[in-house]
């Protein structure tokens, strides 16, 4: 038997009404941000950071470009893969960061504890959820366009 040759399927166009409800909650994600009091940066970093993780070539491209539109600075970005080793992010950053990282790695539950209560203490329950729902539409974005092999141009 031979391998038939590889054609990418595009999930966003093989089921549009699937691929409008996960942009919906990307839209509500982003209005509990805002009230939440999160900024877009905030948001833009741990969308970056989400999709540096899982390797999203296609999320990186457009969040970075999200990100420096909403007023970040290009030394950030490009430090945001080790942000833990520098003083560059506020703490409300590193521990959206932490909790960005923490859910999508899921790691042994000591460690998960430890990120939410952190991120808890830091950012309270309602910016908690915020960045805890953001994580996860990333993550649900990053996965449909590295199946879909979504192009960078």
């Amino acid at each position: 038997m031979s391998v038939p040759e590889h054609r990418p399927l595009y999930l966003d166009k093989a089921d549009p009404t699937s691929y409008a409800a996960a942009g919906r909650l990307a839209e509500s994600v982003g209005a509990t941000a805002e009230a939440a009091g999160l900024s877009r940066v905030l948001l833009e970093l741990v969308n970056i950071r989400v999709s540096q993780i899982n390797g999203c070539a296609y999320c990186l491209d457009l969040h970075r470009t999200r990100a420096l539109e909403a007023g970040e600075e290009e030394r950030r970005l490009l430090l945001l893969e080790t942000w833990s080793e520098t003083e560059l992010f506020t703490e409300e950053e590193r521990a959206a960061l932490l909790l960005a990282e923490s859910i999508t790695r899921l790691p042994e539950p000591e460690e998960r504890r430890y990120a939410e209560d952190l991120a808890r203490a830091v950012l309270g329950d309602t910016a908690y959820a915020a960045v805890c729902w953001a994580a996860i539409a990333i993550n649900a974005f990053n996965r449909v366009s590295i199946t879909s092999h979504h192009p960078v141009r």
